[in-house]
């Protein structure tokens, strides 16, 4: 390992990654503990919510059922056969008697089985000294109940009536005349086994019990047995408490509790339920809290190391490399055998150097004056044969005596010869260029107007102002003439296109001469070693141009056209500025 001294060590790339680390890790650590908490109080919200939701539709429910009771158990005290049996049994026969009775016993089950809550209806006739029910028909008159509910019935404090540990419903018909007993007595005995079935019903997790409570009766029964034995303790938990939700602990164990209570029928409704149970569902989430905890600080060891050993390390033994470099050092290689950001680096760095040794080497300076003496004696070169051809051309105008032909000849030629002889900037518009090429096609048609038909494309906006080296295309479109379109004894054709992408411009120069694929691949083959060509062509001076200026990928690429002659494609790479060299 490396030493650093001890003041310059807290500045380095390590240890403010390590600090960045820590930074970023104990936020999210903090923030994964009140995540918990926050999780915690809104699934007890949402629980308690849902929870009130359903006990206050039970005791809607409940509430309807007693109001139809009720209802019902009023038209029960004010049909007349009743009364009538209850007024006038002493004048009936025994067949009116048994004729009353059975009514009544069938309009009592019929009452009973009118709501699955009532689990018996009795009317106890004083007069007759008999007791009707659904259940059990005639049977002796029962005093006791008779007592309880007369008693009650002048009280009148609740609805729903506490009697042998069941709820009843009690009315009294009376005789009209003051400090008489009641004629006779209606009452319905809701099934206790039924209430504790439908509390069963009201929970939201399996683990939660149910209470049905009456404080000013008394009364009270849970939804099974277990419940049954926290009831006591929830009493004394929540007496004299306000509010639906609430907590208690029984033998050391947290309850969540949520109770509705109902003053119609002054009855409250509770669910309990084990905190352990809200808190399941975060259980896992606590457990991998933890191991949150312990992993990152693992990790703050491992990267600490891995960050020493696969950044700082490499770094600072590129930043080495750079010093012995700054000192004259050029023959050193960095050994890298890992294919990571610094193997890449390192490459480069070597590259760099080889490159910065062949570049003093081959004198840079050197070549570029070359490459534009090239382009120098690429202009300065007129094609003797174009130029006997363009005076005889000139000759045959003359003779004809068209001088509206001879003039517009002489200034297409004025052009052309200017474009190749002017010694200004070195790199023109392709719009420049592509009218010179145009120039000199149009001067060609005038002498093979019937043997050869040109195609010249019109210049894409988008390519117009793409600067270029001078004399890349016109040369091209010379090569084709001299070398194909002229020895031809068929029709020629020549045609020009163009393409362009984002990344890339073409110009395209095909002709119909009939070159073999040996020829285009032997072409190929000398473009390709261009820089140990010492024939200096045309060809390869527009090639060499054309790459030096923009790079891998760009120049000329040689191939058969689809009218079976030669296709020359000059490919320029756009760099990030479209349009510009």
């Amino acid at each position: 390992m490396l030493n650093f001294p001890a003041s310059s060590f807290r500045k380095t790339l390590l240890v403010r990654l390590v600090v960045t680390y820590l930074i970023f890790i104990l936020p999210v650590i903090l923030l994964g503990m009140y995540l918990y908490n926050w999780s915690y109080r809104n699934a007890s919200q949402d629980l308690s919510k849902a929870t009130l939701s359903q006990l206050s539709d039970y005791l809607g429910d409940l509430n309807r059922e007693i109001d139809w009771m009720e209802i019902q158990q009023f038209d029960l005290l004010e049909d007349s056969d009743l009364n009538k049996l209850a007024l006038t049994w002493d004048m009936m026969d025994s067949v009116e008697r048994r004729t009353s009775t059975n009514y009544l016993v069938h309009r009592l089950t019929t009452l009973k089985s009118s709501s699955a809550y009532i689990k018996d209806v009795d009317v106890h006739i004083r007069s007759i000294n008999k007791t009707v029910s659904a259940s059990n028909a005639v049977h002796d008159f029962d005093e006791d109940s008779f007592n309880y509910f007369r008693s009650i019935a002048y009280k009148k404090e609740n609805r729903l009536i506490n009697y042998n540990n069941a709820l009843h419903l009690g009315v009294s018909r009376q005789s009209g005349i003051k400090g008489e007993e009641p004629l006779f007595i209606v009452q319905i005995e809701l099934d206790t086994q039924k209430l504790k079935d439908s509390l069963r019903q009201v929970k939201m997790y399996p683990e939660s019990r149910s209470f049905l409570l009456s404080e000013s009766s008394g009364f009270s029964i849970g939804s099974d047995g277990e419940s049954d034995k926290m009831l006591q303790s929830y009493m004394e938990a929540v007496k004299g408490k306000n509010g639906n939700t609430s907590m208690f602990t029984v033998e050391g164990q947290r309850y969540h509790i949520d109770e509705v209570h109902s003053d119609n029928l002054a009855l409250s409704v509770a669910t309990y339920l084990p905190e352990e149970a809200v808190k399941r569902p975060l259980k896992k989430f606590k457990t991998w809290a933890w191991l949150f905890v312990f992993t990152s600080l693992s990790a703050i060891i491992i990267y600490s190391f891995s960050t020493y050993r696969f950044v700082h390390k490499p770094l600072l033994l590129l930043v080495q490399s750079f010093r012995r470099m700054e000192g004259g050092a050029l023959d050193i290689q960095i050994e890298h055998e890992r294919k990571d950001e610094f193997g890449y680096l390192y490459n480069r760095f070597n590259h760099m150097l080889r490159k910065l040794q062949a570049l003093i080497d081959q004198d840079f300076k050197q070549k570029l004056m070359m490459q534009r003496s090239e382009l120098k004696q690429l202009q300065s070169q007129i094609n003797p044969h174009f130029l006997y051809n363009s005076f005889f051309i000139l000759n045959s105008l003359a003779k004809t005596g068209d001088l509206e032909r001879i003039e517009q000849f002489t200034i297409m030629l004025g052009e052309y010869f200017r474009f190749i002889t002017r010694n200004g900037e070195d790199n023109v518009k392709l719009a420049e260029e592509i009218k010179h090429s145009r120039m000199y096609t149009e001067i060609q048609k005038l002498r093979f107007s019937r043997r050869i038909r040109v195609q010249f494309d019109e210049l894409p906006k988008d390519m117009e102002a793409i600067r270029v080296p001078r004399l890349i295309i016109q040369p091209l479109i010379e090569n084709a003439y001299e070398h194909c379109l002229e020895k031809m004894t068929e029709e020629g054709q020549l045609r020009v296109t163009f393409e362009s992408t984002p990344a890339e411009a073409s110009i395209i120069v095909e002709d119909n001469g009939g070159v073999s694929d040996i020829e285009i691949e032997a072409l190929n083959e000398r473009l390709a070693h261009s820089n140990e060509s010492h024939e200096m062509t045309g060809m390869i001076n527009i090639h060499r141009r054309i790459l030096l200026i923009y790079g891998e990928g760009s120049g000329l690429l040689l191939s058969r056209s689809e009218l079976n002659g030669l296709k020359v494609t000059v490919r320029i790479k756009l760099g990030e500025v479209e349009g510009h060299v």
